[in-house]
């Protein structure tokens, strides 16, 4: 395993004073009176010390709470709550917790990179699913295809990362009945799940038969815009949730004390402001669509996160890697070639991602740069 792509891209950003529309984070910092609390239990000597291991008791409450406010799902916050070094720790943790060397994991691509490597030090066994333009729907006769005796888990992620795919509650319930039918575990990464823009968030624990059998996955760095905290969590059974927090402690052991309890608070934020971050990001996308589109690429306009997926085959090319790193050089912009998400490269050879968590003027400068692409 080597450099990530997204280092590549952004030393590329550095290098060349480009726009740097690859790694997906954003501009501006979330709501400053919940930088304020972090910075009071700092100060306070709150969290300033190792804090518990399964998480302060206070952001276990609200995170309990946040799943019953918005879901409707219930968690026992002593035993079902489980806070993690952002969701990539989550992840991590719960498939070193799960999956045994040989067993396979089925996961949805394009995915997101650490997938790869977290199945790989589980000694587990990647199964790929598919999901291909435009509309990046699963392929449920596939998925219930790559089932095998020695299937361990699914690894979902909804809202889904790259594609901004969202799985509908029909497509949720067939991978549900598939799970129950085959005796399967489900890990779910559901980071985006405030930033859905058409169609509904549906968490599958919240199906028939699924509690018992799911690892839900969130975090807080998407939703209030702090990234750098790393701030995540696991909600699910009592047995699922003792075994990765079993994995969990030989990783971080705990993490982010004071940002603990800012996180707290942020999870009972009013409605206002889930909203407001939800439109602000859909005039992003709009703009973004329709700019990436003017430019000359194909665009597969999101349903959710904060990335837009694209074609660059309008342009006479279809090496997206290689097209990423001119694109710094030839506009002053960093992308991210969506092929470094698949298995099947030749499915995303000519894909590349732009994220659109940036500032309004910030996007509009890449867009006019990327101008250049069509008058050469």
């Amino acid at each position: 395993m080597g450099t990530t792509i997204f280092a590549e891209m952004s030393a590329l950003a550095a290098e060349t004073g480009a726009v740097n529309l690859g790694q997906g984070f954003p501009d501006t910092d979330g709501p400053r009176e919940i930088a304020q609390l972090a910075a009071d239990a700092i100060l306070a000597g709150r969290g300033n010390q190792y804090p518990p291991g399964p998480g302060i008791p206070e952001l276990r409450h609200a995170i309990a709470w946040h799943h019953k406010r918005w879901y409707g799902l219930d968690y026992n916050s002593g035993s079902e709550v489980l806070v993690t070094a952002g969701a990539t720790e989550a992840v991590a943790a719960a498939l070193l917790a799960l999956v045994e060397p040989g067993d396979e994991v089925i996961a949805l691509e394009p995915y997101y990179d650490s997938y790869a490597a977290c199945i790989a030090m589980a000694g587990g066994v990647r199964v790929p699913v598919t999901l291909r333009p435009p509309d990046f729907r699963p392929d449920l006769d596939a998925l219930r295809a790559a089932v095998t005796p020695r299937t361990r888990l699914i690894l979902l992620n909804t809202p889904h990362n790259p594609t901004g795919a969202v799985l509908t509650r029909a497509e949720l319930t067939a991978v549900a009945e598939l799970a129950r039918s085959r005796d399967l575990l489900v890990v779910t990464d559901e980071v985006y799940e405030h930033l859905v823009y058409d169609g509904e968030h549906v968490p599958i624990a919240s199906l028939p038969g699924m509690h018992e059998r799911t690892v839900s996955i969130g975090s807080a760095g998407k939703t209030f815009s702090f990234t750098g905290w790393k701030i995540g969590w696991v909600t699910g059974s009592v047995d699922l949730v003792t075994a990765v927090r079993t994995a969990k402690q030989f990783l971080t052991f705990v993490n982010g004390g004071p940002f603990q309890y800012a996180v707290a608070e942020a999870l009972r934020l009013p409605d206002a402001y889930f909203a407001g971050l939800r439109d602000d990001l859909r005039r992003k996308r709009d703009l973004m669509c329709a700019g990436l589109s003017a430019a000359g690429f194909e665009v597969y306009p999101p349903a959710a996160t904060y990335f837009v997926t694209t074609d660059i085959r309008p342009f006479g090319e279809t090496d997206g890697l290689a097209f990423c790193r001119e694109l710094p050089h030839r506009a002053g912009v960093v992308a991210v070639p969506s092929v470094v998400f698949y298995d099947d490269k030749q499915a995303g050879r000519s894909q590349v991602r732009f994220a659109f968590c940036k500032r309004m003027a910030v996007l509009e400068e890449a867009l006019a740069r990327l101008t250049r692409l069509r008058t050469g």
